[in-house]
């Protein structure tokens, strides 16, 4: 088996196919992930400000999102943007509908980790900017969403490096990101164990980029005293 794996077919076939993979990943997969994750950012602290501050009815709403989102998985939730809102006369192309899968599908899940952040944020500091007379924005903006965001950086990482492997599921849908290309090659080789191996491998790779990267936004964080 390993003389197999090793044959010299195999290796030309896994030389020739990581440029593609790789090009796949970096024109497709990344730029899905930013995207993506950018948007969810938005809405999660949307909702989260929302709950944290106790708004009637829109904080009812923000409860009844997050509910709908985390209980359905998510290529369930593809499937019906992509493949299900053409019946209702909304057509979306591949890459659009993917890109609001995974928002509103990781801003239920980032709201969350936003709203434990904010509460975790003592009650005196908020008071205190009232008596400075600092209004309620001024308050949330200078002073409790830096914290709450030094806070919540390891569990946001954490998401976003979900979100760079929960992205192979796009190409149910035909967005011909990382894993579509290492399927394409896969099935035209019908070497299929190196191949998705390969595949694992470059995933493994961006995922450690996000990690050091990771690891340098909490070292800025605490240089600016939010420790």
């Amino acid at each position: 088996m390993l003389e197999t794996l090793l044959s010299n077919r195999t290796v030309s076939v896994l030389w020739e196919a990581l440029p593609r993979i790789l090009s796949a990943g970096l024109t497709m997969t990344i730029p899905l992930t930013l995207v993506s994750f950018t948007l969810a950012m938005v809405l999660a602290v949307a909702v989260a400000l929302v709950q944290y501050a106790k708004v009637p009815v829109l904080s009812q709403l923000a409860r009844f999102y997050i509910w709908v989102i985390r209980g359905t998985p998510l290529l369930v939730q593809l499937f019906i943007i992509f493949y299900g809102l053409p019946s209702a006369g909304i057509m979306l192309n591949a890459f659009p509908a993917a890109v609001i899968a995974f928002a509103f599908n990781e801003g239920a899940y980032c709201a969350e980790t936003m709203r434990g952040a904010l509460e975790s944020v003592p009650q005196g500091q908020l008071e205190a900017g009232c008596c400075v007379g600092m209004s309620w924005w001024q308050i949330m903006r200078r002073i409790v969403l830096p914290q709450a965001l030094r806070t919540a950086v390891p569990a946001l990482s954490n998401s976003l490096i979900g979100m760079v492997k929960d992205t192979s599921l796009a190409s149910n849908i035909t967005v011909a990101e990382l894993f579509m290309a290492g399927q394409r090659v896969a099935a035209r080789t019908y070497i299929f164990l190196p191949i998705y191996c390969e595949v694992a491998v470059v995933y493994l790779l961006f995922c450690t980029v996000i990690t050091k990267l990771q690891g340098l936004l909490e070292r800025q964080l605490n240089a600016h005293g939010f420790q």
